[in-house]
C-alpha cells in the first residue's frame, strides 16, 4: 500500500470540533432549558427564549431534515461529534438529560415552538428531586409531538456486577473512568432493547452489547450515542494503564467481534467526519487489541473507500497472533510492529486507482458538462479569513466575504485583533460595516463566557451594542467562578442604566443564592430601583450572602434603617452582626440598645465584644450606662478594698465608652479608679475624661497590691 500525504493535524482540530451552527444551537438549547427551570409559566421570558431555539435550529433542518442529539453522562453527540465535558454549559444540558434517562432527542423539519416549549417545560423538571425521570415513564409521553422525539434510555434491566478490587491497589480517578466508559457505552446499546420480566439473558458482557447494537434499528441518534463512547474508549486506552485499561481492552476486544462488518462500517464511518475516523483509528490501534484493530482497520478501509493488499493483511493477522499468544521479546517486538505499521497505513490511505486524485477530477470535470469553476458554497470562500479581512482593509471594501471572515475570526477568539486592525488602518466603510455586523448581544455573551475576561474588548463592544447585552452577560454572571471577574461584569450592567432594572427582577427569584445576591448588588447600584423592588424582602433569606447584601441596601434607607439594624444584630452569622453594629455606631436607634448589650457581653469572639461597648458608647440610653458600668466598675474584693476586672479588650473599651457618660457619678467612681492603674494602657483609656490626672504618668497616691491582680482602696 502506497502513502500519501497525512491529513495536517490543524484540519483534523478543526473538523473534529462542533461547528458554530450547532454549538449555538446547543447553547441556546440550554439557556431555554435554564429559563423553564427558574421561571413560571407564563413568566414573559420564556416565549423569547424557546423562539431563539426556533430560530437556531431552522436552518440546519433545512438541510438536514432532521437532527439528532445523543446523551451521555457529561456530554452530547451531535453529528458524531462528541462535546467537550469540560464546558460547563454543554455539560450541565447533558447531565439535566441524562438524569431523565434519555439516550437521545430527535428534531424534525418543521418543528414549532410550541412544540419545542412543551417538551422544555417537561425536561425542566428536576428528575433526581421529583423522582420522576421521563425515560422511565410511559413511551407515549417521549412521542407526542409530530416534529420532536425523545429516547428512553432504561438502567433497570441493567446487570453490572462490579469487580473486587486487589487489596493494596489504589481507586484513582483513571480506573473509574474506564469502568464509566464501558458501563456507560453499556447503557447506550442496551438502551432499547425490550424484554419479558423472565428473560434473564440481558447483561453488561460484551457479547450481549454486540448483539444489541447488531439488531437495533439503524438510527442517527443510536449511533452518536455508540460513536461518542467509541472515540472515548478509543482516546482511554491510548493512555490509560492498569488492570481497568486491561480489562477495558478486552471487553472492546470481543465487543468488535462480535460485531457484523456492516454494522461495524456504519459505526466506523463516524457521521462522515473523515479526520475524526482517522483520529479514533489512530487512538485505537495505541491502545486497542490487535485482532480487533485488524477489523476496525478493515471496516475503516472499506468506508473509505480504499482497497487493502491480501498479503498485507495476513501479515498483520500473523503479527497479531504473535501479539496476543507470544512470549517475551517476540510478543513486544510483534505488537510494536503491527501497531507501527498501522499508523503509518492510517495517517496516509493508499490511492484506490494509479492516478493521483486531482489528476483524476481534473479529467472528471473536463468530460462533464457542468462549469470547471463550479465549486460548492462552503468552498466558495476558502482564502484565509486573516488575508480576506486585511485585503478589506487595504481596499476599504465592505462585502459577504468579509463578514464571513469576521466571523471566522471571532469564532478563534481574534476579535480584539479586528478591532484593533481597524482602528490602526483607519478604513471608514469597513469601520462602520465590521461594528455593525460584529456588536452583538451574541459576540457580548462569548467575551463575557470566556475566561478571563477581556476587560478592553468588552468595554469597545458596550457602547455600540447597547441594553441588549445586559441579557447575555446576565447569563454570563450566573456562570462566573471568579470573584474579579464577577465584579467587572457587575460594574459593565450597571453602567448600562436604570433599564437593565426589570431584566435583574426577572431573575432575582432564581433559585440559587449567588445569582439573587448578584441581581441585589446591581439593583442596589442602579441610578433608580425598578418598580416592585424592596431589598427588605432578602434580610430573613436562608443564605448569608443574600442576607448580607440585602441588609447593606436597606441600611442606606432612611426609612428602613432601624429595622435593618435590628435584624442584623440578631442574625447569627457575625459577618452580618458586624454590618449592624457598623451602622449602630453611627446613631444608635434605642430599639437597638438591647441587642448591642446582648452582643457586647454574650459575643463568643472578644473583637465582637469590643465593638459592641463602643457602640454603647455612642447612645446614651440608661440600658447602655448599666451595660458600661457591669463591664467597667471594680470588684469589691473585701471590706474598702477593691479590685480592677482584667485588662481584656473590652474593659478598655468600656472605660473610654464611659467618657460620654462622665456626668454620672458611677461612670466617674469608675474611671477614677482606673487612673490610679499602674497600667499605662489602662490610664490612657480612660484619661480622655476632664479629670486633671495626667494620662501618660500613674496617680500619685497608689495603694499597695499583691499577687498579679490590680487592687485600689
Amino acid at each position: 500500500m502506497t502513502e500519501s500525504p497525512a491529513t495536517p493535524p490543524q484540519e483534523q482540530a478543526e473538523r473534529a470540533t462542533l461547528s458554530r451552527d450547532l454549538a449555538d444551537f446547543l447553547i441556546e438549547f440550554s439557556i431555554a432549558l435554564n429559563k423553564h427551570a427558574m421561571y413560571p409559566s407564563g413568566h414573559p421570558s420564556l416565549q423569547p427564549a424557546a423562539d431563539r431555539v426556533i430560530f437556531r435550529i431552522e436552518p440546519l433542518l433545512a438541510n438536514r431534515g432532521s437532527l439528532s442529539l445523543g446523551v451521555a453522562r457529561d456530554q452530547l453527540v451531535i453529528e458524531g461529534v462528541a462535546t467537550d465535558p469540560k464546558n460547563p454549559v454543554l455539560a450541565d444540558l447533558a447531565a439535566r438529560l441524562h438524569r431523565h434517562h434519555l439516550g437521545a432527542l430527535a428534531f424534525r423539519r418543521g418543528v414549532e415552538t410550541e412544540e419545542l416549549r412543551e417538551v422544555l417545560r417537561l425536561l425542566a423538571t428536576d428528575a433526581d428531586r421529583t423522582g420522576a425521570a421521563l425515560g422511565m415513564g410511559p413511551p407515549e409521553q417521549l412521542t407526542a409531538w409530530p416534529h420532536l422525539q425523545m429516547f428512553p434510555l432504561h438502567y433497570d434491566r441493567l446487570d453490572l456486577i462490579e469487580e473486587e478490587r486487589p487489596e493494596g491497589e489504589e481507586s484513582d480517578e483513571a480506573r473509574t473512568r474506564a469502568a464509566q466508559l464501558w458501563v456507560g457505552l453499556a447503557r447506550a446499546a442496551l438502551a432499547a432493547v425490550a424484554l419479558d420480566e423472565s428473560d434473564e439473558s440481558l447483561d453488561s458482557d460484551p457479547d450481549s452489547v454486540a448483539k444489541a447494537i447488531v439488531e437495533h434499528e439503524r438510527t442517527a441518534a443510536y449511533d452518536q450515542v455508540i460513536v461518542g463512547y467509541m472515540l472515548q474508549i478509543a482516546e482511554e486506552l491510548r493512555s490509560a494503564k492498569g488492570r481497568e485499561a486491561v480489562e477495558l481492552k478486552k471487553r472492546m476486544q470481543k465487543l468488535v467481534k462480535g460485531l457484523d462488518s456492516g454494522t461495524l462500517e456504519s459505526l466506523v464511518d463516524m457521521g462522515g467526519d473523515r479526520p475524526q475516523r482517522r483520529q479514533f483509528m489512530l487512538n485505537a490501534s495505541e491502545g486497542m487489541a490487535a485482532d480487533a484493530m485488524i477489523d476496525l482497520l478493515t471496516a475503516a478501509a472499506n468506508t473509505e473507500q480504499k482497497q487493502m493488499s491480501h498479503s498485507l493483511l495476513r501479515m498483520f493477522q500473523k503479527l497479531a497472533q504473535h501479539a496476543e499468544s507470544g512470549r517475551g521479546k517476540r510478543k513486544l517486538e510483534a505488537e510494536s510492529t503491527l501497531r507501527d505499521q498501522m499508523a503509518a497505513m492510517i495517517q496516509g490511505w493508499s490511492l484506490s486507482d494509479p492516478n493521483p486524485d486531482g489528476y483524476a477530477e481534473a479529467l472528471q470535470r473536463m468530460t462533464s458538462a457542468e462549469s470547471v469553476y463550479a465549486v460548492s458554497p462552503e468552498q466558495r470562500y476558502r482564502p484565509e479569513a486573516e488575508r480576506v479581512f486585511k485585503m478589506a482593509v487595504e481596499t476599504d471594501a465592505m462585502g459577504e466575504q468579509v463578514k464571513r471572515a469576521v466571523d471566522e475570526l471571532t469564532e478563534q477568539g481574534k476579535l480584539k485583533w479586528v478591532l484593533d486592525t481597524l482602528h490602526a488602518e483607519g478604513a471608514p466603510q469597513v469601520t462602520d460595516g465590521v461594528w455593525q455586523h460584529a456588536a452583538t448581544a451574541e459576540n457580548v455573551g462569548r467575551v463575557a463566557t470566556t475566561e478571563p475576561i477581556d476587560e478592553e474588548l468588552l468595554d469597545l463592544m458596550l457602547p455600540k451594542v447597547g441594553l441588549s447585552a445586559a441579557e447575555p452577560m446576565l447569563d454570563a454572571l450566573a456562570q462566573v467562578d471568579s470573584g474579579h471577574d464577577r465584579q467587572l461584569l457587575i460594574n459593565r450592567i450597571v453602567r448600562l442604566g436604570s433599564e437593565v432594572g426589570p431584566l435583574a427582577m426577572e431573575r432575582i427569584e432564581d433559585s440559587r443564592p449567588h445569582v439573587v445576591r448578584n441581581m441585589l448588588t446591581i439593583i442596589g447600584h442602579l441610578p433608580e430601583a425598578p418598580a416592585g423592588f424592596n431589598p427588605a424582602d432578602y434580610m430573613r433569606n436562608a443564605d448569608s450572602l443574600v442576607r448580607s447584601e440585602a441588609i447593606r441596601l436597606v441600611l442606606h434607607d432612611p426609612a428602613g434603617r432601624e429595622r435593618a439594624i435590628c435584624v442584623a444584630l440578631a442574625d447569627p452569622d457575625e459577618r452580618i452582626v458586624r454590618m449592624g453594629l457598623a451602622g449602630a455606631q453611627e446613631a444608635c436607634p434605642d430599639s437597638a440598645v438591647s441587642l448591642v448589650t446582648s452582643r457586647a457581653t454574650e459575643a463568643k469572639d472578644t473583637g465582637l465584644r469590643a465593638t459592641a461597648v463602643r457602640v454603647l458608647g455612642s447612645t446614651r440610653h440608661p440600658l447602655a450606662l448599666r451595660t458600661l458600668l457591669t463591664l467597667a466598675e471594680p470588684r469589691r474584693k473585701f471590706l474598702f478594698w477593691s479590685k480592677l476586672p482584667p485588662k481584656t479588650p473590652e474593659y478598655l473599651a468600656a472605660l473610654t465608652a464611659l467618657v460620654r457618660h462622665a456626668a454620672a457619678p458611677s461612670a466617674q467612681r469608675a474611671l477614677a479608679a482606673a487612673l490610679k492603674s499602674r497600667d499605662l494602657e489602662i490610664v490612657r483609656a480612660a484619661a480622655d475624661t476632664a479629670t486633671e490626672t495626667p494620662a501618660t504618668e500613674p496617680p500619685a497616691t497608689e495603694t499597695p497590691v499583691s499577687g498579679t491582680s490590680e487592687e485600689v482602696q
